[in-house]
């Protein structure tokens, strides 16, 4: 029988790898973002990693705040197998223009396929919903925190990301915009 732990750990392990993998190739950055933002988004994924792995132990985030029954688990796998997927699917979308960091690439295209025809963020949702799905098997708290300090992260660079791309792209990206939802279609 398929471990729901096992289960969620091969999700993650597949997107690592993944994001390793298509880190080849990608195009030469055009501008860069700022140090403190770097910083200031490295210490929320620690933090996220951090209450995930268990690495720091806070005994009030380890309560739950869901009972232990097997369809609440098995709902956070299915939800981390599709938030993985969409990363992946959005992950592979953009391409060579794709980075981890805040940036434009050199002869960076501005993507309106796959995911991005409904979302302007959509590795970002994939991963917050992986997230949710992981913090609903495990059903404590910190699965929560790791929940809202990472859609935090997210929130904070999409913005940058959003600034820049309407300085380079200008009515290409306002039209996208006008067209597309954040995090979610139609929001």
């Amino acid at each position: 029988m398929i471990r729901a732990g096992a289960l969620i750990e091969v999700c993650w392990i597949v997107l690592g790898l993944y994001w390793l993998y298509s880190m080849l190739g990608t195009k030469q950055v055009a501008v860069n973002e700022s140090t403190g933002l770097r910083v200031f988004r490295f210490a929320m994924l620690l933090l996220v990693l951090a209450l995930f792995s268990g690495w720091v132990r806070i005994p009030v985030l380890e309560t739950r705040f869901l009972p232990r029954r097997s369809e609440i688990v098995w709902l956070g796998v299915a939800l981390t197998v599709a938030g993985v997927a969409v990363a992946i699917w959005a992950r592979w979308n953009l391409g060579r223009n794709w980075s981890d960091k805040v940036v434009l690439k050199v002869d960076h295209e501005l993507i309106r396929s796959g995911p991005y025809r409904y979302l302007r963020h959509p590795i970002y949702t994939g991963v917050l919903m992986a997230v949710a799905g992981t913090a609903l098997k495990i059903g404590e708290w910190r699965g929560v925190v790791a929940l809202v300090a990472l859609g935090t992260n997210y929130f904070v660079k999409a913005k940058r990301e959003e600034a820049i791309l309407a300085a380079n792209f200008g009515e290409a990206f306002a039209e996208h915009k006008r067209h597309t939802g954040f995090f979610l279609p139609g929001w």
